[in-house]
């Protein structure tokens, strides 16, 4: 067994080439630990984002706060909000952040697969974010 304190891994400020406004990562298992799992709680302001972005064995999104919005390639925006859950399948184009007005945490996990755990792409348009969602804003 092996327990891991909170907060025994810093905080890292989301890298501006793969995500558009202020986001905040705090690790929670890397895959260093289980060989293959990695998992963050992902905190995005208003109106922040990730860039668009594949896994190669799929990313689980648990939502624990706020409203956010999510997106696969073609299909409608959608919102998100506390105990949702968001499965993208392996290698499903999508990206997904913080509703306009409100900010979002959500933990992410997803699988390391030949030493790469995501394929970033370009970044979401503000015309692409701030589509009507299908399930309301």
């Amino acid at each position: 067994m092996q327990i891991i304190r909170a907060a025994t891994a810093p905080s890292a400020e989301g890298n501006a080439a793969y995500f558009t406004g202020r986001v905040r990562l705090d690790p929670l298992i890397a895959s260093e630990l289980t060989g293959r799992i990695s998992s963050a709680a992902v905190t995005f302001e208003p109106g922040a984002r990730t860039a668009w972005h594949t896994h190669p064995a799929g990313q689980m999104l648990i939502v624990t706060q706020g409203v956010g919005r999510v997106q696969r390639e073609g299909g409608p925006v959608e919102v998100i909000r506390p105990g949702d859950v968001v499965w993208f399948a392996p290698d499903e184009k999508h990206w997904h952040g913080a509703a306009p007005g409100n900010g979002m945490t959500h933990i992410a996990v997803h699988e390391v697969v030949n030493g790469s755990a995501v394929t970033w792409m370009a970044p979401v348009s503000e015309a692409e974010y701030t589509a009507e969602p299908a399930t309301g804003g």
